[in-house]
């Protein structure tokens, strides 16, 4: 499945690290790793599998908060009222010498009372170019930050991570070495870490999740499901329910379709999921024929994306998504459309009516009081609308969209024009905080390029994190692309 544009010599992170082995014995001391301050932000480019056509990519581009399947990657804690975020970098001259292209899981911290946000704090060398392994972010009832580093499939190992002081970013331990993909690690108060992640095994991919009261003890994994040749799943949770939504890989196909939505929750810390209707399910999940089907688009002929989850007042979930009629980019293939599923208490209730032009355009859907819902995302404005800076590739344009009537209508706001490149992969923040509302970067999508990161406020002014620092923290820069007003983030 997996390309690389880039051949480099494998880093040699281990010796900072070592003896990985060794911290979990019982008497081993613990494994300190201390963050190295960068000076400035820069995400990394990545893509996946050439296509031999214009486009060039399946996908491409600035991928530092790449995937959707990795989530969270930020979390605003009021206590301190920050919001912490973890992303994908790369080194900063590796856009003009590739020898240097490599993966550093990064994290870093925004301050909404100074308006500014600090060096970005390099946990770890991955040794890898592939954006797979970007790290995701939880934050624990004592404050403290955790890092979940992922591993695409089985040739490398997945770290977790927790920081040595509540919110602090300097030094971390050195949790646990072991194995994971697409890592959805969720805290529940008062129970610990719900961790859902993907395990790859024999023709395929499987969702499983693992528990601990403290980050520090696991249990078993648990899988929860394998239907044909696997799935893609998003998560969200609140007030200590967890649900996943989920599509899956037919046999026939293989692993570049995806088809179906499916989705299930759990109210006891994963010792029962159910449907939304509250059906117990039988785990794991092994056919189509199952309660936890939403729709089935495979007799459709259509391919499912899945993009976020939320959940509105009532605690009742709501699905965005993105639907195709084939893998590869470009119009022939679409058209592109966004929907949301929405549970209303008997039944499950589909709108599309949003456009993108690419499989991996990719946004998040926050739900408000008085039922307002935000997707933040790169989208079509219209049909004919302007198709980004590198059209039908990966992202484009970020525009956000607010509805009132539960997604049958929508009022655009746009939040970038005119960019050199195609943003994508806007992902919101747990507790999210008005002046920091979505987090995402940009890259060309053709070509490989430098990558900058972003964050828009719940207003629609958007920042650009800055790529140079002369010091331990500077002011995002303000881009006024979309209208917005001139004044500091807040």
């Amino acid at each position: 499945m997996n390309s690389r544009l880039f051949l480099v010599p494998t880093i040699v992170f281990l010796a900072v690290l070592c003896p990985v082995h060794a911290q979990n014995e019982p008497d081993a001391q613990p494994t300190i790793v201390t963050c190295t301050p960068i000076d400035g932000y820069h995400g990394i480019w990545y893509m996946n599998q050439e296509t031999g056509d214009e486009y060039r990519y399946k996908y491409s581009g600035g991928l530092g908060t790449y995937s959707a399947n990795h989530t969270p990657l930020a979390y605003y804690a009021r206590e301190v009222n920050k919001t912490f975020f973890t992303y994908g970098g790369s080194p900063p001259e590796s856009a003009e010498d590739p020898s240097r292209h490599t993966l550093w899981a990064m994290v870093s911290y925004y301050d909404h009372a100074t308006g500014t946000v600090v060096q970005p704090r390099k946990l770890m060398d991955k040794g890898t170019t592939d954006a797979h392994d970007n790290p995701t972010l939880m934050l624990d009832d004592q404050g403290y930050v955790w890092i979940f580093v992922a591993a695409h499939g089985r040739a490398r190992p997945a770290y977790i991570y927790k920081s040595v002081a509540p919110y602090d970013i300097d030094r971390f331990e050195l949790i646990k070495e072991t194995n994971f993909s697409y890592p959805q690690p969720w805290y529940v108060p008062d129970q610990g870490f719900l961790f859902l992640h993907t395990r790859y095994e024999q023709g395929g991919r499987s969702l499983y999740q693992m528990t601990s009261p403290d980050g520090r003890t696991w249990s078993e994994p648990e899988k929860l499901a394998r239907i044909q040749k696997g799935h893609y799943q998003i998560s969200w949770q609140r007030d200590g329910k967890v649900g996943t939504a989920f599509n899956h890989h037919p046999t026939e196909t293989g692993l570049n379709f995806r088809t179906n939505l499916y989705y299930m929750e759990t109210r006891d810390f994963g010792r029962t999921w159910t449907s939304a209707d509250g059906q117990v399910l039988e785990l794991p999940l092994t056919t189509k024929e199952t309660p936890a089907l939403i729709r089935d688009y495979e007799s459709q002929n259509l391919l499912v994306y899945n993009k976020d989850l939320a959940f509105d007042q009532r605690g009742w979930p709501v699905i965005l998504s993105l639907t195709s009629r084939h893998w590869r980019p470009g119009p022939e293939h679409g058209p592109h459309k966004y929907a949301t599923a929405r549970w209303a208490g008997g039944d499950w209730r589909i709108t599309s009516l949003l456009l993108g032009d690419n499989n991996y355009d990719t946004g998040c859907l926050h739900i408000e009081e008085g039922n307002l819902w935000r997707v933040i995302a790169p989208t079509l404005l219209g049909r004919g609308s302007n198709h980004g800076p590198q059209p039908y590739n990966t992202g484009g344009e970020m525009v956000m969209w607010t509805s009132t009537n539960a997604g049958r209508t929508w009022r655009p706001q746009p939040l970038t024009a005119d960019s050199p490149y195609n943003h994508s992969y806007a992902r919101k923040p747990v507790h999210a905080h008005p002046g920091f509302y979505a987090l995402w970067a940009d890259g060309h999508g053709r070509q490989p390029s430098e990558s900058r990161l972003y964050f828009a406020d719940r207003d629609g002014r958007v920042f650009r994190l800055p790529q140079k620092m002369d010091g331990p923290t500077a002011e995002p820069e303000l881009v006024p692309l979309g209208g917005a007003p001139a004044g500091g983030a807040n």
